[in-house]
């Protein structure tokens, strides 16, 4: 490369006891697509934050375009040098529109008719960036599925109005969309690339990174610990560099359907084909994102209008909203699903209710020295482990999980994928909606769901990304 856009020399950061960067060097050429890759907790979010501005390292130094940066560098700053970052929390304000949530990051969209204009710039990006999106600029981003926001937040960060793009972080950026928008997005990544704007894109899906990066940087425990040019990593290279032994999942026959039928229901927007899930299934739901899977499991949780046996768990792949309580412990966190069985009387028995957390921090790894931190001071993944262990710790006969694995590292996955055939096995029965096609290996059956309907239910061996994708588009799905 000929250039290079942005530097980082010697970076640190701490909260409290946790060193969450520990002295990272990090350099980014002009055009390049750089991949960040990491287990959970790495440093990788903590990282970018610096590098947008939204945080103060307490060591090191930053350089644009070869030059040391001798300013105060926060956010304005860095929007001032060209450098954009959609995070994995996304960040939109949901009592806004697409359009005045892009007015936001431009301030030279003011005086008469500058809503015009923001529609005009967003709508024109979303079009460049995702055919057939469906979004409008003036639809309020609270009435958006999480797909639709994630799509409108990345093409929010790639449009310009004065000065340059230098940098685009995209932390995740694929994590909600399904296959076709993801291949969009990286697809235009590469386009933007040659454009001479640099990107960083982290991603837990290694085959993004491999397909799409011109370098992989690997994080661990708050330093780079491995780096070079992506065609010279392996999958498997790439996962022994994060300090994880990658391991071929095998395709398991499905279980023959003969265990009682704990959930029946159809689609509220109807169709022929009934969703059956029986005891000790792994049940699949797919299809393009925002066709109905998400309120499929929720009319199931709230059993309405379904037929239900048995207690139920509930684990919501857009966590800030429907999974964390914000103000509460690790540990609160981990439990709340299970107080009834942790009374003692009438009051909770807090022994019993410290000895769960901690077991069930210890079985998803949660990366944390004490389970009575507040739950923001867990990376994104973490939390997501932390929902894992609130419901599988409880005494629900159906877990129900919406996009469960967003942001959640590989080493983790395949422990997570192992952990629910080991429940199911025990007669437990999951009803998993993914927007990853790979992820359905994992599963017994899939129903495939398309404008609100189920259009297709497909076993184990056929579950492939064709016959997925077929279903998804064709008029008639056999």
């Amino acid at each position: 490369m000929s250039s290079e856009a942005i530097r980082l020399d010697g970076v640190e950061k701490s909260f409290g006891a946790v060193r969450a960067l520990a002295g990272v060097t990090l350099s980014v050429a002009a055009g390049e697509c750089l991949g960040l890759v990491g287990h959970n907790g790495a440093g990788k979010s903590t990282l970018m934050h610096v590098l947008s501005g939204n945080l103060t390292p307490s060591a090191g130094e930053l350089s644009v375009g070869g030059t040391k940066y001798s300013g105060t560098w926060n956010a304005a700053a860095a929007q001032a040098q060209g450098v954009r970052c959609v995070f994995q929390e996304l960040s939109l304000c949901p009592n806004l529109t697409v359009a005045e949530n892009t007015r936001i990051v431009h301030r030279s969209l003011k005086g008469l008719g500058w809503k015009k204009r923001a529609s005009s710039i967003i709508s024109a990006k979303l079009d460049e960036i995702f055919p057939g999106h469906g979004i409008s600029p003036d639809d309020e981003i609270a009435d958006l599925a999480i797909g639709k926001r994630q799509m409108a937040e990345i093409a929010r960060a790639f449009t310009v109005t004065e000065g340059a793009l230098r940098l685009v972080i995209l932390d995740e950026p694929t994590s909600s969309l399904d296959a076709v928008t993801a291949e969009q997005l990286l697809a235009y990544v590469r386009k933007e690339s040659a454009r001479d704007t640099s990107i960083i894109l982290i991603s837990h899906l290694l085959g993004e990174i491999l397909s799409t990066s011109d370098r992989i940087v690997v994080m661990k425990d708050g330093k780079t610990v491995a780096e070079r040019k992506a065609a010279d990593f392996t999958r498997n290279s790439l996962v022994a560099a994060m300090g994880s032994e990658a391991r071929e999942h095998t395709r398991q026959a499905a279980k023959a359907a003969t265990g009682e039928v704990l959930a029946k229901a159809t689609p509220k927007t109807g169709g022929s084909i009934e969703l059956e899930a029986r005891k000790g299934e792994i049940i699949g739901l797919t299809g393009l994102a925002g066709h109905g899977q998400t309120r499929m499991l929720l009319q199931i949780y709230a059993r309405d209008n379904v037929q239900v046996k048995g207690a139920q768990a509930f684990i919501a792949g857009d966590r800030q909203s429907d999974g964390v309580f914000n103000l509460w412990s690790i540990g609160r966190n981990i439990t709340i699903r299970s107080l009834k069985a942790l009374r003692k009387g009438f009051l909770i028995d807090l022994g019993a209710e410290a000895k769960l957390a901690d077991e069930w921090k210890s079985k998803m790894a949660i990366r944390t020295p004490d389970v009575n931190n507040n739950i923001l001071t867990l990376s994104g993944g973490n939390q997501q482990k932390a929902l894992f262990a609130r419901a599988l710790a409880s005494d629900a006969a159906i877990i129900l999980m919406d996009d469960p694995m967003r942001g959640v590292d590989i080493g983790t996955k395949q422990e997570v994928y192992a952990m629910i055939r080991a429940q199911a096995d025990e007669g437990r029965t999951f009803i998993w909606y993914t927007t990853e096609i790979d992820e359905l290996s994992h599963c017994d059956r899939a129903y495939v769901f398309r404008n609100g309907a189920i259009v297709a239910s497909l076993g184990n061996d056929e579950l492939t990304e064709e016959k997925v994708l077929h279903a998804s588009f064709a008029e008639h799905a056999a």
